[in-house]
């Protein structure tokens, strides 16, 4: 690990006005994802603003209906939280599937959206990856790619998010709230948060530098059947092949949102439509354009096998 040096924020706006002195700066809170880059060398910030003093831990309701959650709850804490248990089990679900305990009790909100791809390409230096290094190409296109993007790749990465917790947060439409280091305040609609890879996959999401994430809130809850299925090559913890977050309502009507297939947690909401027609259809339209490769083209029928299963389980008494 190179070396680098600690500042501890005070506030939100100061954390993010300090990355205007450092440009290569990178904030820390868990440091469940960045330390492990940094030992390997993928990522080398010359200065960590440390954010965990700031007051950005609390979930609240909000008076719409809706639930606040600070940048800084730790994963253990929302998967716990009653109202996440009883009103977006799907979130919770997602939370408990994505790492262990220890994980969990270290793993922040911000941090579990700003996750970088498990890509083995991208973890090492010494193999090409227009991701870490632009311009080196994509070492996955014609090497081991089992765990890649099938849809909205480009010839430049065919990575996919880690993030359990995106997708849930995808699927409810959760808006994201942020302070750029002039002071100023944006609010990011979850879908228009991460980016597809295009020419440019270096770039995970549309956060400007030094935008610094403050807290997420999720609007009313849903009503209807809350699912979370994760397809994994082990049953312990380990990263989705294909993950689904569904709610599913009275009526043959819900939302899917999918992991494990992307660059970014996919949702297509026209699929939606088609979940009175069954799994085959949603998938025909969810997947329309995808681009496997020979190695990962088994997630299109583990897509809608996977599909099928929950809504064939919706049509069922709840246990």
């Amino acid at each position: 690990m190179k070396a680098f040096t600690l500042q501890h924020a005070s506030t939100p706006a100061e954390a993010a006005a300090a990355t205007a002195h450092h440009p290569s700066a990178r904030f820390i809170a868990g440091g469940t994802n960045l330390l492990d880059l940094m030992k390997l060398q993928v990522e080398t910030p010359a200065h960590l603003i440390d954010v965990t003093r700031l007051d950005l831990d609390k979930i609240e309701d909000t008076p719409e209906g809706g639930l606040h959650i600070g940048a800084l709850v730790r994963n253990t804490d929302l998967a716990a939280h009653p109202r996440v248990r009883r009103d977006y089990a799907v979130l919770a679900r997602a939370l408990l599937a994505g790492a262990s305990g220890q994980i969990r009790n270290m793993a922040t909100t911000a941090g579990n959206l700003l996750q970088r791809t498990r890509c083995p390409y991208f973890y090492d230096p010494n193999q090409p990856c227009n991701k870490r290094t632009p311009g080196s190409g994509c070492g996955a296109l014609h090497g081991h790619s089992r765990q890649h993007a099938i849809i909205g790749v480009s010839d430049s990465c065919i990575a996919t998010h880690p993030s359990d917790m995106a997708v849930a947060m995808r699927l409810l439409d959760a808006t994201i709230h942020t302070v750029r280091p002039d002071g100023t305040l944006r609010t990011i609609p979850i879908a228009d948060l991460h980016r597809l890879p295009d020419n440019t996959p270096q770039h995970d999401t549309t956060l400007l530098p030094g935008e610094l994430i403050t807290s997420v809130t999720l609007p009313p809850p849903l009503g209807g059947r809350h699912v979370y299925l994760k397809i994994r090559d082990r049953a312990s913890y380990a990263f989705a092949l294909v993950s689904i977050a569904a709610v599913i309502q009275p009526g043959g009507t819900g939302r899917i949102a999918v992991g494990g297939i992307a660059h970014i947690p996919w949702r297509v909401e026209a699929a939606e439509a088609e979940i009175p027609h069954g799994a085959k259809a949603v998938t025909a339209r969810l997947l329309a354009g995808a681009r496997p490769t020979p190695q990962n083209a088994f997630k299109l029928p583990l897509v809608e096998r996977a599909l099928a299963s929950i809504l064939d389980d919706a049509q069922g008494p709840r246990p």
